[in-house]
């Protein structure tokens, strides 16, 4: 029997809105504003942020929200050393991010759960890669959401080797979890980048997924990725950065705003903790999985 999703009328509302929403543009003029230097552009903005969300900035590298020179700069700030410890025991893999599980467990064939009654597939999600899609069929997956008052920087859950980077143009509509209701397949829609590894556990995928007001995507290996406007919608591979180490908890990349974080791994490879569940919080460092012995 089908699940049938629990989609609200404010869910088919903000799904409506977001379809007609010119969201493109929308972010490149987010990317504009985010990047001013003007202290009157980022203040305004920051202090408008700052009431809506409930920010730790004792956490911060730099405790001062207006002595940042830009709003992202503020957005995608570093954190004081220690703030995140790292389980470096070899039987964890920890959190890549601070966020909220949306979706976690085992993928059936190709199938992956978005939401009660959505489902998209790795064909979808993989943008056709048929090497990739072979090598997760039957994984183990999650998906973790980063609000906007998160951390947005993203680490590496284990240690690896980068293999490969794809960039997938596409939509760029919200992903937080009224969206992924009432959106299909919106994860698979979205423009992301798809970063997999070499790892002691595996292939290894970290996708990084775009959405609504995301400006770009960096990366520690390839860069800034998709800087607006990106006009070729075909999938693209990204040579630059293939070969470089990671150590479990480095540094990987950062949201240019918040988004979600799609992590892959192969059959049978690990076990995801009991207490692992949809809105579950999790912190980068934190162990989400451990290792099959």
């Amino acid at each position: 029997m089908t699940e049938v999703p629990t989609v609200s009328t404010g869910d088919r509302l903000f799904a409506a809105l977001q379809y007609v929403l010119p969201k493109h543009l929308m972010s490149r003029v987010i990317y504009a504003v985010a990047r001013s230097r003007s202290p009157f552009v980022k203040n305004t903005f920051l202090r408008i942020f700052l009431r809506l969300f409930d920010i730790n900035m004792a956490e911060a590298a730099q405790p001062d929200p207006f002595a940042y020179a830009t709003f992202n700069d503020f957005f995608t700030r570093a954190l004081k050393p220690g703030a995140r410890p790292i389980a470096l025991e070899q039987e964890f893999i920890v959190s890549p991010v601070d966020g909220t599980v949306s979706q976690v467990g085992e993928l059936l064939n190709e199938s992956i759960l978005q939401a009660k009654g959505q489902h998209y597939t790795l064909q979808e999600l993989l943008a056709g890669d048929e090497e990739s899609i072979a090598t997760y069929r039957n994984g183990s997956f999650a998906c973790i959401y980063l609000a906007p008052y998160n951390y947005h920087r993203i680490h590496m859950p284990y240690a690896g080797q980068a293999l490969k980077n794809i960039y997938v143009p596409g939509e760029l509509f919200s992903v937080n979890a009224s969206t992924a209701r009432a959106v299909p397949r919106v994860f698979a829609r979205n423009e992301r980048l798809i970063c997999e590894f070499t790892t002691p556990v595996g292939r290894v995928a970290v996708i990084l997924v775009g959405a609504l007001h995301v400006g770009s995507i960096e990366t520690v290996h390839c860069g800034e990725v998709n800087p607006p406007p990106r006009r070729n919608k075909r999938p693209e591979i990204i040579a630059q950065g293939v070969g470089r180490e990671f150590d479990k908890g480095e540094e990987l990349g950062r949201f240019n705003m918040g988004s979600t974080v799609v992590l892959l791994f192969e059959r049978g490879r690990i076990h995801w903790e009991s207490s692992l569940h949809p809105n579950t919080t999790v912190q980068l460092g934190r162990p989400i999985a451990r290792v099959v012995q």
